[in-house]
């Protein structure tokens, strides 16, 4: 038994039948991180010694019949995220020797579950971009194939996952950074309603945009993660109407991601269809919100954008300078989209309905590659929106890269976008694992 192989209810019932243990599944992450980690460049830092320290905690729960939801399950978590004794650093060496002394909420969750925090992985810097190309912290590769990117922000969750270097990775979405490195490394990805899962711990790009979402192998695994990540709340009812953008002519779509989506559409067939029609393009949509985290950045930043400039890469200083140029009248018009966009997603999706999209465009490109400015073309809308979205592979594309499709649901609509998960990924069959699987 090759224990990275297994998921979470795969894990869990080969500790109960006594097949392995925690302590024996954690030193065989550690290990496997090791050996193909200097490759892949997804972990920032490695937490070795409270790792095995939280192993052995699971192993005396098992024995004791004491075991938690998430009990000795290897979970690893974005660095934007602070994970307690670990460089708290979002991708930036602006935060360079900042230790956090205390676990982000969502972490102390997943310690009270039972998880064990291997340690914290690699992402775009200060979380505005969407290839994990980092100067500081090193360029991530997908698993999938050598030189091409994971995606980001959080591409370090997306690579680490599907390379089975942890079982399942916290990142954080702000337009759509979970759900584009799930895409792109053929795994599951969720952003939850705005505000199911406590921000507190959390470096923010944008704090009304970002969502901690977890990445996982399957569906079930996210649904097991959002029970203890999330708070209370209650579920809204399955959808019964299947919402479709009206075109997406503007958006510049490879051809397997549109033959997969195609797939998709003729799966959920039988529930009842309407259009969405936005007033705006794709690309003024994303442009709305670019403009509305990069210019929420500055402001974080304060002083230091300009008193520490040299620990800012020159394409994060060449984002925010354009985005402070702005005029007056063209952040007006951002701020205009963001409200008609928000209304008419949330108006769509209020009774009892679901859209279904692409994940992203295009799977993943070459890091020598100039990135495609339409990466988030597709995951912006949940994020403007403040609603839940799951991505599910949808196979890959000629080169052998992973598509994927993607549900934005109504709030709190998350058990029910994962039960439609796991029926489109029935009918899909798209999950391809990774070389390193």
């Amino acid at each position: 038994m090759e224990a990275h192989r297994l998921d979470i209810a795969g894990l869990r019932a080969a500790y109960i039948a006594g097949e392995t243990t925690p302590v024996a599944v954690a030193e065989h992450y550690l290990a496997r991180i090791k050996r193909h980690d200097p490759a892949i460049r997804s972990y920032v830092e490695v937490d070795h010694a409270a790792a095995l320290a939280a192993a052995r905690e699971s192993d005396r729960r098992f024995a004791a019949g004491d075991a938690r939801a998430l009990e000795g399950v290897p979970i690893a978590v974005k660095a934007n995220i602070a994970v307690s004794g670990l460089e708290w650093n979002a991708g930036m060496a602006l935060r360079r020797g900042i230790i956090a002394t205390d676990d982000a909420e969502a972490v102390r969750r997943l310690r009270a579950a039972g998880a064990i925090i291997l340690g914290t992985l690699n992402m775009h810097e200060a979380a505005l971009g969407a290839t994990t190309d980092n100067p500081w912290f090193g360029r991530a590769i997908n698993p999938h194939r050598d030189g091409y990117t994971p995606g980001g922000s959080s591409g370090g969750s997306g690579a680490a996952v599907a390379a089975g270097l942890c079982a399942a990775a916290l990142g954080t979405d702000t337009l759509g950074s979970v759900r584009i490195p799930a895409a792109y490394n053929g795994v599951y990805g969720i952003k939850p309603t705005r505000g199911a899962i406590p921000d507190t711990g959390l470096v923010a790009l944008s704090e009304w945009l970002d969502s901690i979402g977890p990445i996982a192998r399957s569906p079930d695994d996210l649904a097991m993660l959002l029970s203890v990540l999330s708070d209370v709340a209650e579920a809204a009812p399955a959808p019964d109407r299947l919402v479709v953008l009206a075109n997406f002519d503007d958006i510049a779509c490879e051809a397997e991601v549109l033959a997969a989506y195609r797939r998709a559409l003729d799966l959920m067939s039988d529930m009842p269809g309407t259009t969405l029609a936005l007033e705006d393009g794709a690309a003024d949509i994303r442009f709305a919100g670019f403009v509305v985290a990069a210019r929420e950045l500055i402001g974080h930043l304060g002083n230091a954008r300009t008193e520490a400039a040299e620990q800012l890469s020159g394409e994060l200083r060449f984002m925010l300078d354009y985005a402070d140029g702005l005029a007056a009248e063209e952040v007006a018009r951002a701020d205009e989209i963001i409200a008609r966009t928000r209304a008419a997603v949330r108006g769509a999706l209020a009774d009892r309905s679901v859209l279904l999209m692409p994940a992203a465009p295009q799977a993943a490109f070459a890091h020598s590659a100039r990135p495609p400015v339409t990466q988030a073309a597709f995951t912006a809308f949940a994020n403007i929106a403040g609603l839940p979205a799951i991505s599910i592979p949808a196979g890959v594309n000629e080169n052998g890269l992973p598509v994927a499709v993607q549900l934005v649901g109504g709030e709190n609509s998350e058990a029910a976008l994962i039960a439609l998960a796991r029926r489109l990924d029935a009918g899909l069959a798209g999950h391809v694992p990774s070389p390193l699987m």
